[in-house]
């Protein structure tokens, strides 16, 4: 006779699901394992609210167990798009406070960030900005001890709009070379690819290919690109990259020449519009547009819907948009990071997030036992913290010297 089965809810059975998938994931972070034993000796996190803002997939939920195992009390949310119910649901599970879900409107994921900084955080985990914009907004900069940044979008806007009003240090985790070299050349560009595979379903040999920014990931974007044989273009503003790129053999112009010649477009320099509809009235017909930036204001796809003649949604990651010239374009997740918002999202790969997760996880330690030795303000990674971690990587890709 077979047992009957015992009755569970839908939540829980999200919560099994992201539990199976993590228990993989976690099995593949050896760096992450290592530091999750030294913190839960030393437990630097003790008494510390973490807020944090960042995608939520597995490999960020063992980021937390991380932090939670030094002490740390986390309320996060995710970034808008590329939350995953099932991470959600198993970190909720494990008592964490976190908010938002994968269909939230861009309004709601703004009340989400909201809902963080309610719970009065003292240290901040950012991606893009939006907890330190928010912490500035309110006027209560003075309650939080420090934080990291993980992107080069939000370390922008640390240096910019929020220049001279942010008194506490936050370590910008996308300006060291480490993670440079390891997550955004060699992951995003391994997994944007990817991507674009599994999301369309279209060959990359022989594909004409214009890749917007030859910053790290689009470095990466570019030369796993023609890895794989496909054709590809550099849009690149900025000269002494632009001269980089052409001396890596790519053929370098600007996103309105080459729109034309190109028959897929991928944005990656981290600045609004820079995929404008004057480039798209030049495209062939049929091309693709895709973004793997931080912020969904790369292509301008506000601009690109009011023109259109029609719409029509292909499936969750693929929407057809009809032109008045009698052309059509493809849009990738809405314009979002379509590596992590598209569909069955992966993102980076295991090993360059453990890398990247250890460095936001060695940086929090130093704000949480050492702020008063950093600067206010945006700043790099402590170089020794780099450089513990490349060895530490070395060792576990059994390469070490």
């Amino acid at each position: 006779m077979n047992a009957e089965r015992t009755p569970v809810t839908a939540e829980s059975d999200l919560a099994a699901r992201g539990a199976a998938r993590i228990e993989w994931i976690r099995s593949r972070m050896p760096l992450l394992a290592a530091a999750r034993a030294e913190l839960a000796s030393s437990r630097p996190f003790e008494g510390h609210r973490i807020g944090m803002s960042l995608h939520i997939e597995p490999k960020t939920a063992v980021l937390l167990e991380t932090l939670a195992a030094g002490g740390a009390e986390v309320v996060g949310t995710g970034n808008h798009g590329s939350t995953q119910d099932d991470v959600v649901a198993f970190l909720q599970g494990q008592g964490m406070t976190i908010f938002g879900s994968r269909d939230d409107t861009l309004e709601q994921h703004h009340e989400n960030v909201a809902g963080v900084l309610d719970a009065a955080p003292d240290m901040l985990l950012d991606n893009g900005g939006d907890l330190a914009a928010g912490v500035v907004a309110r006027g209560v900069t003075g309650s939080i001890l420090g934080g990291t940044e993980e992107t080069t979008s939000g370390g922008d806007r640390l240096r910019g709009e929020l220049s001279g009003a942010v008194p506490f240090p936050m370590i910008v985790i996308n300006d060291s070379l480490l993670k440079a070299i390891g997550e955004n050349k060699h992951a995003v560009g391994q997994s944007v690819v990817e991507s674009f595979m599994r999301i369309t379903n279209l060959m990359v040999p022989g594909r004409r290919f214009v890749v917007l920014g030859y910053g790290w990931c689009g470095r990466g974007v570019a030369h796993y690109l023609r890895a794989l044989g496909g054709k590809v273009a550099v849009v690149e503003i900025d000269e002494l990259k632009a001269f980089e790129a052409a001396l890596d053999g790519f053929r370098v112009s600007t996103a309105v020449d080459l729109a034309p010649w190109g028959e897929v477009f991928i944005t990656a320099t981290g600045h609004a519009n820079v995929l404008t509809m004057e480039a798209v009235e030049r495209m062939t017909d049929g091309a693709v547009l895709a973004n793997c930036g931080h912020f969904p204001w790369e292509i301008d796809v506000e601009s690109l819907r009011a023109a259109a003649v029609t719409t029509r949604e292909v499936d969750e990651a693929i929407e057809r948009i009809e032109l008045p010239n009698g052309r059509h374009v493809v849009l990738l997740a809405g314009g979002r990071m379509f590596n992590l918002a598209g569909r069955e999202p992966k993102g980076n790969s295991l090993e360059s997030m453990d890398l990247g997760f250890l460095l936001q996880t060695l940086s929090l330690e130093r704000v949480a036992t050492a702020a008063a030795s950093l600067t206010p303000g945006a700043q790099p990674v402590p170089d020794d913290i780099d450089r513990t971690i490349a060895r530490r990587m070395l060792a576990a890709m059994n390469a070490a010297a």
